[in-house]
């Protein structure tokens, strides 16, 4: 299937901030599909309080399906933060879009079948799927130094994979690899998850079995650096 879309990723300097209680969500991560059950969005992050205006950041668009095994209707990529892969088998599915000023679109499925889309990443759209049976690579994730030193998120997940060396690499920022039906590294049959912590998308389950879904994104995460005044 598709890989997963990487959390919306916002930045903002020189904000003033009262003496009062704000609150802090940062948005859990998307539920991988199954089977019929299809995957769900990413949970969104969200900072609010008083004399603020709240700053919500769109969580990650799920990646689609592979129609053989799942709702047909799922094998477009999700609009999120940023956009899932595009899965599918019979159709190709296209890749969902992202939020403007927060990420980018996913990957389409390639047209000649069984290679899903790349997740979209907070600097860079996932990747089409080159060629039949190959996913395409997730989009890459934008870096901060805000914690002290340059660490990068919000990368979307890599495309899941027919062939066996055809599994695409998530996006730099902690998106999960995609999976192909040779198992093994770096994404198994089901892909890897995103990184807990950097919005990143999951990787895209392989072609090949019902029993191979994609993974779950990473959480979502807040960070305030302050200075008291």
């Amino acid at each position: 299937g598709g890989g997963g879309g990487a959390g919306g990723y916002l930045t903002a300097s020189s904000v003033s901030l009262n003496n009062a209680s704000y609150t802090v969500t940062g948005g859990g991560p998307g539920a991988r599909g199954i089977g019929s059950t299809g995957a769900t969005n990413g949970a969104d992050s969200v900072l609010s309080g008083s004399g603020l205006s709240t700053v919500t950041s769109i969580g990650g668009g799920f990646g689609g399906n592979t129609s053989t095994f799942g709702p047909y209707s799922h094998r477009n990529g999700a609009v999120g933060g940023s956009g899932g892969g595009g899965g599918g088998y019979t159709g190709h599915g296209a890749g969902g879009a992202g939020t403007a000023g927060q990420g980018n679109a996913g990957g389409a499925m390639n047209a000649n079948v069984n290679g899903g889309g790349g997740g979209g990443g907070a600097s860079a759209a996932g990747q089409t799927a080159p060629s039949a049976n190959n996913g395409g690579y997730g989009g890459a994730g934008s870096a901060s130094s805000i914690t002290g030193s340059s660490v990068t998120r919000s990368g979307g997940g890599g495309g899941g994979a027919y062939s066996s060396s055809g599994y695409a690499a998530g996006g730099n920022g902690g998106g999960g690899n995609g999976g192909s039906t040779a198992g093994g590294t770096p994404g198994g049959n089901t892909g890897s998850a995103g990184t807990v912590n950097t919005g990143g998308g999951g990787g895209g389950g392989n072609y090949n079995s019902s029993s191979s879904p994609g993974s779950a994104g990473g959480k979502g995460v807040v960070i305030i650096r302050y200075r008291y005044q």
